[in-house]
């Protein structure tokens, strides 16, 4: 799996570590806009804006039809990196 950003749009993006293996902590807030919060799905990760509700950030209908599918009842805001966990440290 390819790690990608699902913007809140609807726009996809595939994106890469900027070490070429796991992604950082301050790109991960580049990515989300803030501090993160991690949802995981089996072997793959969605990385979130943890304050985006209370900061009324965009809904994110991609997202939040992935989480759905496995399971989660949430609703997701804002932008999102959707990527294999080992990719997260």
């Amino acid at each position: 799996m390819e790690a990608k950003i699902i913007y809140s749009d609807g726009i996809e993006k595939a994106v890469k570590p900027k070490n070429g293996s796991d992604f950082s902590l301050e790109e991960l807030q580049d990515i989300v806009e803030g501090y993160i919060e991690c949802v995981f799905m089996g072997d793959k990760i969605m990385v979130a804006n943890e304050m985006g509700k209370l900061y009324d950030m965009q809904l994110n209908i991609k997202a939040t039809k992935i989480v759905r599918d496995y399971g989660y009842q949430d609703t997701i805001v804002g932008n999102v990196l959707l990527c294999e966990r080992n990719m997260i440290r």
